[in-house]
Protein backbone atom coordinates (compact mmCIF):
# COMPACT_ATOMS: atom_id res chain seq x y z
CA UNK A 1 0.00 0.00 0.00
CA UNK A 2 1.23 2.95 -0.90
CA UNK A 3 2.71 5.70 1.51
CA UNK A 4 0.24 8.89 2.15
CA UNK A 5 1.62 11.92 3.31
CA UNK A 6 -0.50 15.98 2.26
CA UNK A 7 1.28 17.80 0.31
CA UNK A 8 1.31 20.90 2.75
CA UNK A 9 3.49 18.62 5.07
CA UNK A 10 5.97 18.27 1.78
CA UNK A 11 5.43 22.11 1.18
CA UNK A 12 6.75 22.87 4.79
CA UNK A 13 9.66 20.13 4.73
CA UNK A 14 10.80 21.60 1.41
CA UNK A 15 10.92 24.86 2.60
CA UNK A 16 13.21 23.82 5.40
CA UNK A 17 15.47 21.99 3.12
CA UNK A 18 16.31 24.18 0.43
CA UNK A 19 16.04 27.13 2.96
CA UNK A 20 19.80 26.01 3.45
CA UNK A 21 20.51 25.46 -0.41
CA UNK A 22 19.35 28.77 -1.35
CA UNK A 23 20.48 31.72 1.21
CA UNK A 24 17.59 34.49 -0.43
CA UNK A 25 15.12 32.22 0.26
CA UNK A 26 12.50 33.86 3.07
CA UNK A 27 9.06 32.34 4.59
CA UNK A 28 6.20 34.39 5.84
CA UNK A 29 2.87 33.68 7.07
CA UNK A 30 0.03 34.91 8.60
CA UNK A 31 -1.20 33.24 11.65
CA UNK A 32 -1.25 29.45 10.58
CA UNK A 33 2.52 28.51 10.33
CA UNK A 34 1.07 25.20 12.56
CA UNK A 35 -1.12 23.94 9.54
CA UNK A 36 0.42 25.66 6.76
CA UNK A 37 3.67 23.77 7.94
CA UNK A 38 6.08 27.01 7.42
CA UNK A 39 6.71 26.29 11.34
CA UNK A 40 9.05 23.71 9.77
CA UNK A 41 11.16 26.33 7.90
CA UNK A 42 10.90 28.52 11.16
CA UNK A 43 12.73 25.95 13.67
CA UNK A 44 15.27 25.94 11.15
CA UNK A 45 15.95 29.30 9.86
CA UNK A 46 13.92 31.38 12.93
CA UNK A 47 15.28 34.62 11.09
CA UNK A 48 14.09 33.52 8.12
CA UNK A 49 10.51 33.18 8.86
CA UNK A 50 8.35 36.17 9.18
CA UNK A 51 5.06 36.18 10.78
CA UNK A 52 2.82 38.94 9.54
CA UNK A 53 -0.10 38.05 12.00
CA UNK A 54 -3.79 37.73 10.60
CA UNK A 55 -3.45 40.10 7.87
CA UNK A 56 -2.93 38.21 4.35
CA UNK A 57 -3.41 41.21 2.11
CA UNK A 58 -0.77 43.14 4.29
CA UNK A 59 1.36 39.63 4.01
CA UNK A 60 1.35 40.06 -0.15
CA UNK A 61 2.39 43.36 0.49
CA UNK A 62 5.31 42.91 2.50
CA UNK A 63 6.27 39.89 0.12
CA UNK A 64 6.16 41.93 -3.18
CA UNK A 65 8.58 44.70 -1.01
CA UNK A 66 10.51 41.70 -0.45
CA UNK A 67 11.36 40.68 -3.46
CA UNK A 68 12.78 43.70 -5.18
CA UNK A 69 15.17 43.50 -2.69
CA UNK A 70 16.15 40.36 -3.83
CA UNK A 71 14.41 37.98 -1.72
CA UNK A 72 12.69 35.03 -2.59
CA UNK A 73 9.46 35.16 -0.56
CA UNK A 74 7.26 32.61 0.12
CA UNK A 75 3.58 34.35 1.41
CA UNK A 76 2.05 31.00 2.92
CA UNK A 77 -1.70 30.83 4.11
CA UNK A 78 -5.00 29.03 3.17
CA UNK A 79 -5.80 28.94 -0.18
CA UNK A 80 -9.56 30.67 0.33
CA UNK A 81 -7.30 33.63 1.88
CA UNK A 82 -4.49 33.51 -0.47
CA UNK A 83 -6.62 33.74 -3.68
CA UNK A 84 -10.13 35.40 -1.90
CA UNK A 85 -9.33 37.59 1.23
CA UNK A 86 -5.73 39.40 -0.83
CA UNK A 87 -6.61 38.90 -4.55
CA UNK A 88 -6.23 42.86 -4.96
CA UNK A 89 -2.79 42.69 -3.59
CA UNK A 90 -2.12 39.52 -5.43
CA UNK A 91 -2.99 40.96 -8.56
CA UNK A 92 -2.07 44.64 -8.12
CA UNK A 93 1.10 44.40 -5.87
CA UNK A 94 2.61 41.02 -7.21
CA UNK A 95 1.35 40.22 -10.84
CA UNK A 96 0.83 43.58 -12.09
CA UNK A 97 4.48 44.48 -11.46
CA UNK A 98 5.32 40.59 -12.19
CA UNK A 99 7.38 40.37 -8.65
CA UNK A 100 9.17 37.24 -7.85
CA UNK A 101 7.02 36.33 -5.21
CA UNK A 102 5.82 32.32 -4.53
CA UNK A 103 2.31 32.13 -2.88
CA UNK A 104 1.99 29.03 -0.87
CA UNK A 105 -1.48 28.42 -0.70
CA UNK A 106 -2.45 25.25 1.43
CA UNK A 107 -5.68 23.62 2.54
CA UNK A 108 -7.63 24.22 -0.90
CA UNK A 109 -10.54 21.96 -1.93
CA UNK A 110 -13.23 20.13 -0.12
CA UNK A 111 -11.05 18.06 1.49
CA UNK A 112 -10.39 21.06 4.12
CA UNK A 113 -12.90 18.87 5.45
CA UNK A 114 -15.30 19.70 8.84
CA UNK A 115 -14.10 23.58 8.03
CA UNK A 116 -17.07 23.82 5.74
CA UNK A 117 -17.44 26.46 2.36
CA UNK A 118 -16.01 29.32 4.01
CA UNK A 119 -12.60 27.38 3.90
CA UNK A 120 -13.28 25.38 1.06
CA UNK A 121 -11.69 27.24 -1.27
CA UNK A 122 -12.30 25.35 -5.05
CA UNK A 123 -12.13 28.91 -6.72
CA UNK A 124 -8.76 29.38 -6.52
CA UNK A 125 -7.21 28.00 -9.64
CA UNK A 126 -9.73 30.19 -11.89
CA UNK A 127 -8.68 33.12 -10.16
CA UNK A 128 -5.10 32.43 -10.32
CA UNK A 129 -5.62 32.34 -13.99
CA UNK A 130 -6.36 35.18 -14.51
CA UNK A 131 -3.78 36.83 -13.42
CA UNK A 132 -1.51 37.70 -16.18
CA UNK A 133 2.29 35.90 -16.26
CA UNK A 134 1.03 34.28 -12.86
CA UNK A 135 1.97 30.02 -12.84
CA UNK A 136 -0.12 28.16 -11.15
CA UNK A 137 0.83 24.77 -10.06
CA UNK A 138 -0.93 21.82 -8.40
CA UNK A 139 1.06 18.88 -7.28
CA UNK A 140 -0.07 15.32 -7.37
CA UNK A 141 1.33 14.12 -4.08
CA UNK A 142 4.75 14.96 -1.96
CA UNK A 143 7.09 14.43 -4.26
CA UNK A 144 5.57 16.82 -6.87
CA UNK A 145 5.08 19.20 -4.28
CA UNK A 146 8.75 19.32 -3.05
CA UNK A 147 9.62 19.45 -6.63
CA UNK A 148 7.34 22.07 -7.03
CA UNK A 149 8.94 24.37 -4.42
CA UNK A 150 12.06 24.17 -6.08
CA UNK A 151 10.78 24.70 -9.31
CA UNK A 152 9.25 27.87 -8.24
CA UNK A 153 12.61 29.28 -6.41
CA UNK A 154 14.03 29.02 -9.66
CA UNK A 155 11.22 30.69 -11.30
CA UNK A 156 11.68 34.28 -11.97
CA UNK A 157 8.13 35.64 -11.38
CA UNK A 158 5.40 34.80 -9.50
CA UNK A 159 3.72 31.55 -8.95
CA UNK A 160 0.91 30.18 -7.19
CA UNK A 161 1.25 26.56 -5.45
CA UNK A 162 -1.76 24.91 -4.16
CA UNK A 163 -1.40 22.53 -1.61
CA UNK A 164 -4.26 19.88 0.15
CA UNK A 165 -4.97 19.46 3.86
CA UNK A 166 -5.68 16.01 4.05
CA UNK A 167 -2.66 12.97 3.22
CA UNK A 168 -3.01 11.55 -0.38
CA UNK A 169 -0.63 8.76 -1.82
CA UNK A 170 2.46 8.83 -2.27
CA UNK A 171 2.64 8.01 -6.67
CA UNK A 172 5.58 9.40 -8.15
CA UNK A 173 8.49 7.94 -6.23
CA UNK A 174 10.28 6.23 -9.28
CA UNK A 175 13.73 7.15 -10.39
CA UNK A 176 12.32 8.08 -13.92
CA UNK A 177 10.16 11.02 -12.16
CA UNK A 178 10.77 14.53 -13.91
CA UNK A 179 9.04 17.74 -12.70
CA UNK A 180 9.48 20.34 -14.63
CA UNK A 181 7.50 23.83 -14.72
CA UNK A 182 4.58 24.13 -17.58
CA UNK A 183 5.13 20.29 -19.18
CA UNK A 184 2.51 17.38 -18.30
CA UNK A 185 3.39 13.72 -17.27
CA UNK A 186 2.24 10.81 -19.38
CA UNK A 187 1.38 8.40 -16.17
CA UNK A 188 -0.41 5.55 -18.55
CA UNK A 189 -0.95 4.97 -22.08
CA UNK A 190 -3.87 4.21 -23.40
CA UNK A 191 -6.25 4.17 -26.95
CA UNK A 192 -9.74 4.88 -26.07
CA UNK A 193 -9.98 8.33 -24.09
CA UNK A 194 -7.34 10.70 -21.59
CA UNK A 195 -7.81 11.31 -18.50
CA UNK A 196 -6.29 14.70 -17.55
CA UNK A 197 -6.30 15.33 -13.83
CA UNK A 198 -4.58 17.26 -11.58
CA UNK A 199 -3.94 17.13 -7.82
CA UNK A 200 -5.01 14.36 -5.87
CA UNK A 201 -7.43 13.46 -8.45
CA UNK A 202 -4.01 12.33 -10.64
CA UNK A 203 -3.92 8.84 -8.17
CA UNK A 204 -7.76 8.44 -8.54
CA UNK A 205 -7.64 8.85 -12.07
CA UNK A 206 -5.05 5.97 -12.06
CA UNK A 207 -7.43 3.98 -9.82
CA UNK A 208 -10.07 4.80 -12.56
CA UNK A 209 -7.91 3.55 -15.57
CA UNK A 210 -7.49 0.01 -13.80
CA UNK A 211 -11.27 -0.11 -13.34
CA UNK A 212 -11.64 1.19 -17.42
CA UNK A 213 -9.21 -2.04 -18.68
CA UNK A 214 -11.46 -4.38 -16.75
CA UNK A 215 -13.86 -3.81 -18.97
CA UNK A 216 -11.71 -3.46 -22.20
CA UNK A 217 -11.39 0.55 -22.06
CA UNK A 218 -8.17 1.89 -22.38
CA UNK A 219 -7.49 4.58 -21.10
CA UNK A 220 -4.56 7.36 -21.20
CA UNK A 221 -3.77 9.39 -17.64
CA UNK A 222 -2.19 12.79 -17.75
CA UNK A 223 -0.67 14.54 -15.09
CA UNK A 224 -1.06 18.19 -15.70
CA UNK A 225 0.53 19.83 -12.58
CA UNK A 226 1.40 23.22 -14.01
CA UNK A 227 -2.29 24.57 -15.29
CA UNK A 228 -0.47 27.64 -16.22
CA UNK A 229 1.28 27.75 -18.34
CA UNK A 230 -0.89 24.60 -20.22
CA UNK A 231 1.29 21.97 -21.44
CA UNK A 232 -1.09 22.71 -25.29
CA UNK A 233 1.03 20.02 -26.76
CA UNK A 234 0.66 16.95 -24.24
CA UNK A 235 -3.36 17.65 -24.40
CA UNK A 236 -3.47 18.02 -28.57
CA UNK A 237 -1.49 14.86 -28.97
CA UNK A 238 -3.77 12.98 -26.54
CA UNK A 239 -6.62 14.32 -28.03
CA UNK A 240 -5.41 13.24 -30.99
CA UNK A 241 -4.65 9.83 -30.26
CA UNK A 242 -8.17 9.07 -28.25
CA UNK A 243 -10.45 11.67 -29.41
CA UNK A 244 -12.09 12.04 -26.22
CA UNK A 245 -11.29 13.70 -22.94
CA UNK A 246 -12.02 13.93 -19.64
CA UNK A 247 -10.96 16.46 -17.04
CA UNK A 248 -10.72 15.54 -12.84
CA UNK A 249 -9.86 18.07 -10.18
CA UNK A 250 -10.77 18.71 -6.54
CA UNK A 251 -11.94 22.52 -7.69
CA UNK A 252 -14.25 24.20 -9.38
CA UNK A 253 -15.30 23.40 -13.23
CA UNK A 254 -15.77 26.79 -14.05
CA UNK A 255 -12.23 27.99 -15.22
CA UNK A 256 -9.79 25.48 -14.02
CA UNK A 257 -8.67 22.55 -15.28
CA UNK A 258 -11.56 21.61 -17.35
CA UNK A 259 -11.83 24.89 -18.25
CA UNK A 260 -8.43 25.37 -19.37
CA UNK A 261 -8.28 22.33 -21.18
CA UNK A 262 -11.55 23.22 -23.22
CA UNK A 263 -10.39 26.65 -23.97
CA UNK A 264 -7.37 24.89 -25.78
CA UNK A 265 -9.12 22.16 -27.34
CA UNK A 266 -12.34 24.71 -28.76
CA UNK A 267 -10.09 26.82 -30.71
CA UNK A 268 -7.04 24.16 -31.99
CA UNK A 269 -8.60 20.65 -31.86
CA UNK A 270 -12.55 20.02 -31.12
CA UNK A 271 -12.89 17.03 -28.65
CA UNK A 272 -15.11 15.92 -26.91
CA UNK A 273 -14.43 17.04 -23.32
CA UNK A 274 -16.72 16.00 -20.12
CA UNK A 275 -15.46 18.13 -17.11
CA UNK A 276 -15.72 16.25 -13.74
CA UNK A 277 -14.86 18.48 -10.31
CA UNK A 278 -17.19 20.89 -8.01
CA UNK A 279 -20.19 21.80 -10.05
CA UNK A 280 -20.72 25.19 -9.63
CA UNK A 281 -21.58 24.53 -6.10
CA UNK A 282 -20.02 25.39 -2.13
CA UNK A 283 -18.82 23.09 -0.77
CA UNK A 284 -20.14 21.60 2.86
CA UNK A 285 -18.78 20.27 5.91
CA UNK A 286 -17.84 16.96 6.33
CA UNK A 287 -14.91 14.11 6.79
CA UNK A 288 -12.74 14.74 3.91
CA UNK A 289 -12.79 11.22 2.70
CA UNK A 290 -16.94 11.40 2.36
CA UNK A 291 -17.15 14.47 0.75
CA UNK A 292 -14.54 13.41 -2.19
CA UNK A 293 -17.38 10.73 -2.27
CA UNK A 294 -20.22 12.93 -2.23
CA UNK A 295 -19.13 15.05 -5.29
CA UNK A 296 -17.99 12.54 -6.93
CA UNK A 297 -14.68 12.40 -7.11
CA UNK A 298 -14.02 8.77 -7.09
CA UNK A 299 -12.09 6.46 -9.39
CA UNK A 300 -15.55 4.90 -10.06
CA UNK A 301 -17.31 8.20 -10.88
CA UNK A 302 -14.16 8.90 -13.28
CA UNK A 303 -14.57 5.67 -15.11
CA UNK A 304 -18.16 6.57 -15.58
CA UNK A 305 -16.80 10.13 -16.98
CA UNK A 306 -14.95 8.22 -19.38
CA UNK A 307 -17.20 6.16 -20.67
CA UNK A 308 -19.48 9.39 -21.42
CA UNK A 309 -17.00 10.66 -22.78
CA UNK A 310 -16.29 8.05 -25.57
CA UNK A 311 -19.77 8.08 -26.36
CA UNK A 312 -19.70 11.51 -27.44
CA UNK A 313 -17.30 10.63 -30.15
Amino acid sequence: MAETIATREAYGKALAEFGAKYENLVVLDADLANATKTDTFKKVFPERHIECGIAEANMMCIAAGLSTCGYIPFASTFAMFASGRAFEQVRNSIGYPHMNVKIGATHAGVTVGEDGASHQCNEDIALMRTIPGMMVIVPSDAVEARAAVEAAIKHTGPVYLRFGRMAVPVINDTPSYKFEAGRGILMADGTDVTIVATGLMVEVSLRARDLLANEGISARVVNIHTIKPLDEEIILDSAKKTGAIVTAEEATVVGGLGGAVSELLSEKLPTPVVKLGINDVFGQSGPAKALLGFYGLTAENVAAKAKAAIALK
